[in-house]
């Protein structure tokens, strides 16, 4: 599909999937706005997507989405070189982190993954136009863990960094079907994707033990651990496929659509108490 004239947002765009995302759509016409906190990585991306796409059109915007002040800063930037955002790709992440907290006091995962993306996508509301899509990333790792909205921050139990995680996917998916109710009646959609298990940077805090365990819980079966090219499809399939024109609030999986999510990922009702949650917990960063 041709993405001529249209203006993709990518977060986490300096490696792994966002990188090769960006390549993609770049190579499909659109002008590609790469986000990330390293401001060298994203010189380099760009100059990478350039010489991958001769006339490319890209820019840069540096975000930390594990500080919604930055978040905030970042939005106005955005706004200059993007007064219309057609996708917004929800893809930067971290994973199994050890206990700690980001900027806000929010567990590193939830806050990073879920909290700084809600935040953003807020913020950027007024640039979305009809048409628009929001593609979020998640993870067959949202089978690891529901998330525990009395306590989503951690601070009532002992920390599980698996459970973390999945109850981090768990918030991409099921602030994707919120986000879905409220905008799709401006012809607004969003959906949460799988990439599948690639192998990128995103795993650096995994041992040989948790990669077992993990895929031992997530699925039945072996993981094939694919290219960020191959992973990368899906979330670029979900930002321009004419297949999904006209709906939203979907899991999708090997270009298309599942309906095997965890039933706890993709309840309308507890998308609604997430998005209370989340509003709760960024509302100085969003007034």
């Amino acid at each position: 599909m041709s993405m001529h004239g249209k203006t993709c947002v990518i977060t986490g765009a300096s490696s792994g999937l966002g990188r090769e995302s960006a390549r993609a759509l770049a190579a499909a016409g659109a002008h590609v706005v790469l986000a990330a906190r390293n401001a060298d990585a994203l010189g380099s991306t760009c100059d990478w997507v350039r010489t991958e796409v001769p006339g490319a059109q890209v820019s840069s915007v540096v975000v930390d989405l594990a500080s919604l002040a930055s978040v905030r800063a970042a939005v106005p930037q955005i706004a200059a070189v993007a007064p219309v955002v057609d996708v917004l790709m929800n893809n930067a992440g971290v994973m199994f982190t050890p206990f700690s907290h980001t900027q806000d006091g929010f567990e590193t995962q939830f806050g990073t993954n879920h909290l700084g993306h809600f935040t953003l996508t807020i913020l950027l509301r007024t640039q979305f136009a009809e048409g628009t899509r929001i593609v979020n990333l998640s993870s067959e790792g949202h089978r690891l863990a529901d998330i525990d909205l009395d306590d989503p921050n951690w601070r009532h139990r002992d920390y599980d960094k698996f459970a973390a995680y999945g109850a981090a996917k768990t918030a991409n998916i099921l602030h994707a079907v919120a986000l879905d109710q409220r905008l799709r009646d401006r012809g607004i959609r969003a959906f949460a994707v799988h990439p599948g298990m690639v192998a990128t940077n995103l795993a650096r805090h995994m041992s040989r033990e948790d990669v077992v365990a993990v895929s031992g819980q997530a699925r039945s079966h072996a993981i094939e651990v694919l290219t960020p090219e191959q992973g990368a499809a899906t979330q670029v399939w979900a930002a321009t496929s004419p297949d999904l024109d006209d709906r939203g609030g979907l899991y999708l999986a090997d270009c298309a659509a599942r309906s095997d999510a965890e039933p706890y990922a993709t309840d309308p009702g507890r998308a609604e108490k997430l998005w209370e949650v989340s509003e709760s917990l960024c509302a100085a960063a969003i007034s």
